[in-house]
């Protein structure tokens, strides 16, 4: 591997492991001043002194200082020294720089030296630490050492492990072995050496020390030992004002508005998961061999017949096995969102003079990597409603006889084959006359709309609705419930609110565990089959004409169960032919708490079809959410049932997509 491309590898690795760390700092922080155990100190302890090490690594050296001052605190809780909530918001704040600084450097953009000095200053303040100044600190450097055995080096009985020993003593070392010279088995000698290493190094030790470590062996390696040039930055901006002083900063700011973590491109996958894995590749191979060896014994005959059947079904059983291993390999634990929450509720119930327990059950629920990415935003924004919106004041709740802190709870499971979040508080609830008031007053209904509580509370969703009196950085512009909405149904999920006066609000998210592969209905248009999500059906029913009227000329509608059901022509509005018979069956879906009658000729099977995109094969379709290739090799369109119900008013689907 050349220099260059260890590097790269370097670099990706010690982000994703820093930024994890960052996670466990966090985490743990939140609790640091009410729960200093030995086992917490410690973990925090190892998060930091990684980052540090890795750090100086990579050489990013500009957050060596600062991960050192962190540590340095941990060092002192370890002996003894008792934490604060003030030692526990002020390393929060030093995370926050140093999360911001590693950020910039893994975007390629300049760091901020003297915002990470600030937070040396303030974490040395916390304990009492005489500051250090830049020029007292030692300057570390990242040095490249290349040994190289010659090919007799084995024959003076070369020992190089003292050597790594040694020079790992000097600083954070990372040693590569270079194999490619090894020939094969055949061609090898086995006195020859064919192997070299490259190791590199962050010490601040000189030259000459390291000049010391590997001189003796520089009669049997060929040694190199340079430094390594630290990468150049931009200079920053001269006109920008310098940032705020840690010590005078205001509470840090919830996770949503903060410079987020960066996506890794990785996930960390257990050896178990990659056990499972193998086992089915090894179960698909015999069931290659048993139909391969069917495939030579000759005519077909019954018994063959009966083998072949049974190799199929073997076969299709082990595909499913095979897809559930890989889908597993791509599914991460709720709590990696999960474990963001206790800052959140903690610093905003502070900031709002609330006092909130945060209840979390459920975390190692597993969820594909792409859905728990695009959900951590609506949940931010769905917890900060319930602190601000939800929970009383103190005063307030214990006047209403409840316990003077209030309780948020985030729970998740498995339930039919989807993951249901549920985020759920104890406060006032929601007011249905109130809610009715104010979408009245914004003209989102019309004023003689007679509404009941379960109807009320879904005005919430819609854009522009908020109760607030006052805008704020928290609430009041009308912007959230409706995003947090839409963001729901792209992952193919569905959005639920219930609440009591008095007693809480509980919002539930039924998402699907994978956006690669989804349970779907396929029906008929006429020549043609489409794929019906089967997480929006409620139901599919066979017309009977009486049921069947006209609203206002131009809306069909149908009683079903007395209640009037609007009815789409799925074919009209896909400007697909229509078919010569009459159409007899209504498949019922579900969009933002209303029924919706999709009008189809045949409802065919229920299968699990592999979601393919239409924008990067052709472009984005209005109202279709992909395609599939069925078991015949025809191609199916999904249905994307939300997009669908809200253009029904256009002329055309295909229309508005050439639009």
């Amino acid at each position: 591997m050349n220099p260059d491309a260890l590097q790269a590898s370097l670099m990706a690795t010690f982000f994703e492991e820093s930024f994890e760390g960052l996670e466990r700092l966090e985490s743990g922080l939140v609790h640091l001043d009410s729960d200093a155990g030995r086992d917490l100190i410690d973990d925090l302890f190892r998060a930091i002194h990684s980052i540090k090490g890795g750090a100086g690594v990579v050489g990013i050296a500009e957050v060596g200082p600062l991960a050192h001052a962190i540590e340095s605190v941990f060092d002192r809780l370890r002996r003894g020294t008792r934490a604060t909530a003030e030692m526990s918001a002020g390393l929060l704040r030093a995370v926050d720089v140093l999360r911001s600084a590693l950020a910039a450097r893994q975007a390629g953009r300049p760091t901020s030296g003297e915002a990470c000095e600030r937070a040396v200053a303030e974490v040395e303040r916390l304990v009492g630490a005489a500051p250090t100044t830049a020029a007292a600190r030692p300057e570390i450097t990242l040095w490249s050492i290349g040994i190289a055995p010659r090919p007799d080096a084995l024959r003076a009985k070369l020992d190089l492990l003292p050597v790594f020993d040694r020079l790992s003593e000097f600083g954070p070392a990372f040693v590569n072995a270079e194999v490619d010279a090894v020939p094969l088995l055949a061609d090898l000698d086995p006195t020859r050496s064919y192997l070299r290493w490259d190791l590199m190094l962050s010490t601040s030790a000189t030259q000459a020390e390291l000049d010391s470590v590997v001189r003796w062996i520089d009669d049997t390696c060929d040694v190199t030992v340079a430094p390594i040039a630290a990468e150049a930055q931009p200079e920053p901006d001269p006109v920008a004002p310098p940032p705020a002083p840690v010590a005078e900063a205001a509470p840090a700011a919830p996770r949503d508005a903060r410079e987020a973590t960066p996506a890794g491109g990785s996930i960390r996958v257990s050896i178990d998961k990659i056990d499972a894995l193998i086992n089915m590749v090894g179960e698909l191979v015999i069931t290659q061999s048993m139909l391969g060896e069917l495939d030579s014994e000759g005519p077909l005959d019954a018994r063959r017949l009966a083998r072949i059947r049974e190799g199929l079904g073997q076969l299709a059983r082990n595909t499913r096995s095979l897809q559930d291993s890989v889908m597993r390999l791509r599914s991460m634990s709720v709590g990696t969102v999960f474990n963001r929450f206790p800052r959140l509720v903690r610093e905003l119930g502070e900031r709002l003079g609330k006092e909130i327990a945060l209840e979390i059950t459920g975390q190692n629920t597993e969820l594909d990597k792409a859905v728990l990415e695009k959900l951590s935003d609506p949940l931010v924004h769905l917890v900060r409603n319930a602190i601000d919106h939800g929970i009383e004041p103190t005063t307030d709740r214990v006047a209403a006889g409840k316990a003077a802190a209030g309780t948020i709870r985030l729970h998740a499971e498995h339930r039919g084959g989807d993951v249901v979040v549920e985020i759920a508080d104890d406060g006032r609830g929601l007011d249905a006359a109130r809610i009715v008031a104010t979408a009245r007053a914004k003209g989102l209904i019309s004023a003689d709309a007679v509404l009941d509580d379960r109807a009320a509370y879904q005005l919430v969703f819609l854009p522009g609705f908020s109760t607030a009196k006052e805008v704020s950085d928290l609430s009041g512009r009308g912007v959230g419930m409706d995003v947090v909405r839409r963001h729901v149904k792209e992952l193919g999920g569905d959005i639920a609110l219930d609440s009591r006066p008095g007693l809480g609000t509980r919002i539930t998210l039924r998402l699907p565990l994978t956006l690669a592969i989804i349970d779907g209905q396929l029906v008929r248009l006429g020549e043609h089959q489409v794929v019906i999500p089967l997480l929006s059906i409620t139901e599919s029913v066979e017309l009977e004409p009486s049921r069947t009227s006209r609203l206002g000329g131009t809306l069909d509608v149908y009683r079903l169960r007395d209640q009037l059901v609007p009815m789409l022509d799925l074919a009209a509005l896909l400007d697909l032919p229509r078919h010569t018979g009459q159409r007899q069956i209504m498949v019922v879906v579900t969009v933002d708490g209303t029924q919706v009658g999709l009008l189809v000729d045949e409802v065919l099977a229920q299968q699990q079809v592999v979601v393919k995109s239409l924008e990067a094969n052709y472009h984005r379709v209005p109202g279709l959410a992909g395609a599939t290739i069925l078991g015949d090799g025809q191609v199916a369109f999904i249905l994307d049932v939300v997009a669908l119900v809200q253009a029904a008013r256009a002329p055309s689907l295909i229309a508005a997509a050439a639009a």
